[in-house]
């Protein structure tokens, strides 16, 4: 075919479909089904239902991905003209203005979503927008270019545990460990009381303190956040620092596939996927053996938190723990999901440092990192949603045979 003949990819950018195609290979949708887990796993880690909070904060971290990816393909349209040709800008199926244009949009539609959570969400989600933005324009081609994913990723999943546990809540609802007016202490009797658990009027537990209630007779006793807010602590920071474990270890998983990445266009490297296999082995380790829960009674535990005590601590039963008990077997195995969908690939590309198989090794680990999110949610003792974040598989494998991950 001579070249006066080949279809000229420019003549399709009018065409509706071909270019709704287009902006889904430059925002890689494939992909978004790996960022709703950051937010259920955040959840999870601080021992909350998800809510409408976490509703905006996954609403605010798809927005926030997509701007990445297009500034990402924005930043990179010299390179890509050379190593990947086909990329939507490069083929001129998409131009530079519009791909920077929807970077600038999203990054503000995610900001504003997070900003509906609350003013502690909004702050996490701009520490979180900044790093995508200096990641995309400038550290990606240094050496601290996968610490910068690394934590854009835990960032992710402290916005979802932030925001769940400082945003909004449903009206009428009261914030966990705040009793509404005339409610009593369960299992408390006080001397002289008509009935048991019933105080008499005006009298008050002896040691029990309300967060944020006066009580006749008694004190007032700021809640936890308020409390950090006078000693100079962001809002917010106390509420997401249970989830903190838990985002180390989704950002180790997100430094190792962002150092794979690195190589996917030229390949080469047998040393790096080897590392990150080794990696994974350890942090899936991690998963089953370390012990992250805060006690039921230490300050500032919330009422789900306290409920989700002894699911934790049968998880922490011996290195894996009662494998008879439900709990543990679902973190099991949602455990040797993320093995099986990250591992097979990593070694692969050990074996054989091709391009493809090296891409294929990214590919793989972006799609384990939904297994990886159920298994910290499991972890945590949220089953219900550990199952729920599991539901994206099917949706992500099926897309990701339209649309490359990478």
């Amino acid at each position: 075919m001579y070249a006066a003949d080949r279809p000229d990819p420019r003549s399709d950018r009018g065409e509706p479909r071909q270019r709704l195609r287009a902006w889904a290979e430059l925002l890689r949708v494939s992909a978004l089904f790996s960022v709703p887990g950051d937010a259920l796993a955040g959840a999870a880690a601080v021992g909350r239902r998800p809510g409408r909070g976490t509703a905006l904060a996954i609403g605010a971290s798809l927005c926030l991905y997509e701007a990445g990816m297009a500034l990402n393909d924005w930043a990179d349209r010299d390179e890509d003209a050379v190593d990947r040709p086909h990329r939507p800008i490069p083929s001129g199926r998409i131009s530079p203005a519009a791909a920077l244009g929807a970077a600038g949009a999203l990054t503000a539609a995610g900001l504003v979503l997070a900003a509906r959570a609350g003013r502690p969400a909004l702050t996490v989600a701009t520490g979180l927008a900044a790093t995508v933005w200096a990641y995309d324009l400038h550290l990606k081609h240094t050496k601290a270019g996968p610490a910068a994913m690394a934590a854009a990723r835990s960032l992710d999943l402290l916005l979802g545990a932030t925001a769940t546990a400082t945003g909004p809540r449903a009206p009428g609802a009261t914030a966990p460990g705040v009793r509404a007016p005339g409610a009593t202490a369960p299992g408390v009797r006080v001397p002289g009381a008509m009935a048991p658990g019933v105080r008499a009027p005006g009298a008050t537990a002896p040691g029990v303190r309300v967060p944020g209630v006066r009580v006749p007779g008694g004190t007032s006793a700021p809640d936890n956040v308020a409390a950090a807010a006078h000693r100079g602590l962001p809002a917010g920071l106390p509420a997401c620092l249970p989830a903190l474990p838990a985002a180390l270890v989704l950002g180790a998983h997100t430094y190792g596939v962002t150092a794979v990445s690195r190589h996917e266009t030229q390949g080469g490297s047998t040393g790096t996927p080897l590392a990150v296999l080794a990696t994974t082995t350890a942090l899936a380790a991690a998963v089953l053996r370390e012990s992250w829960g805060r006690a039921p009674d230490r300050p500032g535990t919330t009422r789900a938190a306290a409920d989700a005590g002894p699911v934790a601590r049968r998880l922490d039963a011996g290195p894996l723990g009662k494998v008879t008990d439900p709990a543990r077997l679902l973190a099991v195995t949602l455990t040797g999901a993320y093995l099986r969908t990250a591992g097979p690939p990593l070694l692969h590309a050990v074996l054989n440092p091709s391009p493809p198989l090296t891409q294929r090794a990214v590919g793989g680990g972006i799609r384990a990192m939904i297994p990886l999110q159920a298994a910290l949610a499991a972890r945590a003792g949220a089953p219900v949603t550990a199952l729920a974040v599991m539901g994206l598989v099917p949706l992500a494998r099926g897309l990701s045979r339209k649309v490359s991950l990478t």
